[in-house]
């Protein structure tokens, strides 16, 4: 039977040098996080689907659920709810980070120190179509900090900080940290008449505004029984743009117009905190904005919101998001611990940024130097070379097998192997080999005790 060994739709998998490229980009977004003093943890790629579903419907559609495939002669072990073969509870793949790092916290609470700031770099998995750029599986690198009863703004403030240390290090282009803050959008609404039930809805469809465009944003409007007049006000609002000290006071002229504006004014003094931290952290003046039509789609982001765009590729779509919650995790153990956060999802980076030319795949393997077989009586003289270089800390890959040398040179060559080592009858009597650099071509004789220093002279 012939089997179809392709990957599944939505599923994607790495060439070596793009594994090597997501390899080298998690150990820059690692040393980042931690020079801000976040842990690493990992949760379970599975959990009880009553975790997921938490916070009202926000992964409902696209949640993976998990079954055991029962032979016909345990279907019976199965209860009427498909639960599984132990009769247990059901339980699903995560589809992000933020819904399982609260129940973490709620498992531990007792073990952690709070403040509690984490990073975690796992695959997460959502049931959606796959298409261009999104997919079923994909690595999430996420960082949050959770508070014990409250938490400071300069912890939202913190992100951007971090977001423009990340992106100017992998150095991808120009970049902005788009800023809002979710109360001054709720706030707004309340004080244009628009009932609590239907505010969510009219967040949700200004977060499609980027999508969608104008038109379809004040049908939605329309759809949630705004006036044309109020769904106009709504566009002229998200629509103020400017240096944040101009954005930020017009928001205060808004506020001093709008009635019933306590929400709103609350909105406007906590991004305005944020704004200051931001600027004291040094992040620059062109790298972030107050821009605010960023809603951020999911239900349990109640302040400061994030999505970061790259200049000039904005069809990219957002390559950093994120927020302030309040209550997602006092859901599991019923006390007030709010809690910041931001997530680059890393695989739709990479394979978005490989796409437009922005990064290229790494050398296909990490090997710096080939040590070449010439002879087969000379193998104890490869072996011993190579460990040597491997222990001053030289990536070595030895050939085994005797081919003609211009057959070898190719094949370093080809895997973008920067030296090989030429050690033949002569050289090996008098204790020297030739290093090629096959890069330039160029070939000198050094004595094998001063060749791993050669070898580093040259990479520089």
């Amino acid at each position: 039977m012939k089997i179809n060994f392709s990957t599944p739709s939505g599923f994607p998998e790495f060439l070596p040098g793009e594994k090597r490229l997501e390899q080298y980009l998690m150990d820059t977004i690692r040393r980042v996080y931690e020079s801000y003093g976040f842990t690493p943890i990992e949760t379970p790629a599975v959990e009880r689907l009553e975790v997921l579903q938490a916070k009202g419907n926000q992964g409902d559609n696209i949640i993976y659920g998990l079954q055991p495939l029962l032979p016909p002669t345990r279907q019976s072990e199965r209860d009427e709810a498909g639960r599984g073969d132990t009769g247990s509870e059901a339980r699903a793949l995560k589809f992000d980070q933020t819904v399982p790092l609260a129940a973490y916290i709620a498992r531990h609470a007792n073990d952690l120190q709070f403040p509690f700031a984490r990073y975690q770099m796992d695959s997460v998995f959502r049931g959606e179509r796959a298409k261009d750029g999104r997919y079923r599986q994909f690595r999430q690198c996420d960082i949050d900090v959770v508070g014990r009863k409250e938490l400071s703004l300069l912890y939202d403030a913190q992100m951007p900080a971090i977001i423009a240390e990340i992106f100017s290090q992998i150095q991808i282009g120009d970049f902005l940290i788009r800023i809002n803050n979710r109360k001054v959008l709720t706030g707004f609404f309340s004080s244009l008449g628009v009932t609590p039930d239907r505010i969510k809805a009219c967040i949700n469809i200004i977060d499609t505004l980027e999508k969608v465009g104008v038109d379809k944003v004040l049908v939605g409007l329309a759809a949630q029984g705004l006036s044309p007049e109020r769904s106009q006000q709504v566009i002229d609002f998200i629509k103020i743009q400017g240096d944040v000290d101009l954005v930020l006071a017009a928001l205060n002229e808004f506020a001093a117009k709008l009635p019933d504006a306590d929400r709103f004014k609350l909105g406007i003094e906590e991004l305005t905190t944020v704004i200051n931290g931001v600027r004291n952290l040094g992040v620059p003046d062109n790298c972030y904005c107050i821009d605010l039509s960023i809603a951020r789609g999911l239900d349990y982001y109640t302040g400061t919101v994030y999505e970061t765009t790259l200049i000039g590729h904005e069809a990219l779509g957002s390559i950093c998001s994120g927020g302030r919650y309040e209550e997602l995790v006092g859901t599991f153990i019923g006390e007030s611990m709010p809690g910041v956060g931001i997530s680059i999802g890393l695989t739709r980076l990479i394979y978005r940024l490989l796409k437009a030319n922005i990064l290229q795949p790494l050398a296909a393997t990490p090997t710096q130097v080939m040590v070449l077989n010439l002879q087969e009586d000379l193998m104890p003289i490869y072996l011993q070379v190579s460990q040597q270089l491997r222990q001053a800390g030289i990536n070595v890959v030895t050939a085994f097998d005797k081919r003609p040398l211009k057959k070898q040179f190719a094949l370093a060559d080809k895997q973008g192997i920067t030296f090989c080592v030429v050690i033949g009858t002569e050289e090996a009597a008098n204790n020297r080999c030739q290093l090629k650099n096959m890069a330039t071509g160029e070939q000198v004789e050094v004595s094998i005790d001063a060749l791993a220093n050669e070898v580093k002279q040259q990479l520089g």
